[in-house]
């Protein structure tokens, strides 16, 4: 159970996350108990487990986050309830979150990556940081709608002083990044009630889910509280921006270590490309139904880095559960990280190998966006831009082939690139870091270089 309070969180957060909950596995089996994020947690990762927990029997364990979490995100979240009030508020975010309603953004997105990839000409830049740029933007158009709000812009300063503090040891005392990020929810809580209250009044209730949620209190009636709205506001914000970065930044690494399987995207991006060329228009909702090979890359980063490593549930009441006495309020973590590199159910789960999903997974063993009635409804939005940023970069900044090139006091490995940009990976250090979920050392530092207009 590690050290008092503490328990294992540090370890947790400082180990490869494979080696932490594996060597705890061999040791123990698929079920064992330890201490993170100041509760007592049983960890299961077996997929009959899992899907009993989640699926068949979950009304014994509500979805829960550690205490800290819930202050920062708001207890009126979606994420926190079961029942009456989960049901309803599920369908209004699973209706801002359907195809049919993001079909529509598209073109949005698309125009944030066109204005984003340009501004990394001649720097280096941090991959994992330019991504959550790139996914908060996609975030706020997914929770709010019309970013030409006053209040937008305080909202996202906000939103970004929340987040230091979001993964920070829950220490309330003058001074951390928990007292810090307390501080910004109550003045976050301040800016989206008067934005609320705004778009009420003028009766133009915008895009996004908050334009879902004030067009439902028309049709029924019944008015959710400010409380209630800006809680789930801020939760779809974190849900979509943090984890989608991360998985955009491993897939760019995948990529930069599977150089065929980048020139295979590189090709399939091309051809939409040329289309889109002769018929003279951007990306469509259609198109990126076209990326099949892109797509199974996607299905393997999310099943290789496993960015949800695992989920919070907690025992409503004392359990018996495979032989195992769980009390009630104890947390239990199906590990679906630790189902994802299993050899029984994805053969050399060392492999980065896309071909892998040309048939589907076994039920319950692929859960990137969990499962059950508290699934996450936005994985196609982060698909989606997943897809459109995938297309643009590789037509833009397109490795053609790469070589180690000696460069004084450094050995840096560098693409070389036949379009617009040459693109090098800066250092050469393999390893995962929390950023606050698994994502490769140092975030992916990178450098584009426009190309010279005389080079071949």
């Amino acid at each position: 159970m590690g050290w008092p309070y503490i328990g294992e969180t540090l370890k947790l957060y400082t180990e490869n996350p494979n080696s932490f909950f594996s060597n705890r596995q061999k040791r123990y089996g698929d079920i064992f108990k330890t201490h993170i994020l100041g509760c007592p947690c049983v960890m299961i990762s077996s997929p009959e487990a899992v899907r009993l927990v989640l699926v068949s029997r979950a009304h014994l364990f509500k979805p829960t986050y550690p205490p800290s979490k819930e202050k920062m995100i708001g207890p009126e979240a979606i994420f926190f309830h079961q029942g009456a009030y989960h049901s309803g508020l599920k369908k209004l975010v699973q209706a801002s979150f359907l195809p049919s309603a993001i079909r529509g953004t598209v073109s949005e997105i698309e125009n944030i990556v066109l204005k984003l990839i340009p501004t990394w000409n001649n720097c280096t830049i941090c991959t994992l940081q330019e991504m959550k740029r790139y996914a908060f933007d996609v975030a706020m158009i997914s929770a709010l709608g019309d970013q030409h709000d006053l209040e937008m812009e305080g909202i996202k300063n906000l939103y970004q002083c929340l987040e230091k503090g979001y993964n920070s040891m829950p220490l309330d005392l003058p001074g951390t990044p928990f007292r810090k990020a307390m501080k910004a929810r109550k003045l976050l809580n301040e800016a989206l009630r008067r934005l609320i209250e705004k778009r009420r009044e003028s009766g133009k209730h915008g895009g996004g889910l908050l334009g879902v949620f004030l067009g439902a209190e028309d049709e029924k009636h019944n008015q959710l509280s400010v409380a209630q709205i800006a809680d789930n506001i801020i939760g779809v914000i974190f849900a979509a921006h943090d984890t989608t970065a991360s998985v955009l930044t491993w897939v760019l690494k995948y990529l930069h270590d599977n150089v065929n399987l980048l020139d295979a995207v590189t090709k399939e991006q091309e051809e939409i490309q040329r289309k889109l060329f002769e018929a003279n228009r951007g990306l469509t909702w259609d198109d990126t139904r076209r990326m099949p090979l892109t797509g199974r890359v996607i299905q393997e980063t999310l099943r290789s880095a496993s960015i949800l490593s695992f989920t919070f549930r907690e025992a409503v009441q004392d359990v018996e559960f495979e032989g195992y006495f769980i009390p009630k309020g104890w947390k239990v973590l199906p590990l679906f990280r630790t189902i994802h590199n299993n050899a029984d159910f994805f053969p050399q789960p060392e492999k980065f190998d896309p071909s892998r999903f040309e048939v589907p997974p076994r039920p319950n063993t692929y859960m990137p966006f969990g499962n059950g009635v508290h699934a996450c409804p936005g994985s196609e939005l982060a698909k989606l831009e997943t897809l459109i940023l995938l297309h643009h970069l590789t037509t833009s900044c397109r490795p053609w082939k790469w070589s180690t090139v000696a460069l004084k006091a450094s050995g840096y490995r560098v693409f070389l690139v036949n379009s617009k940009s040459r693109w090098q990976v800066v250092g050469d250090e393999d390893g995962i870091q929390y950023g606050p979920f698994p994502v490769p050392k140092r975030g992916l530092p990178i450098k584009v270089i426009p190309r010279n207009r005389n080079e071949p």
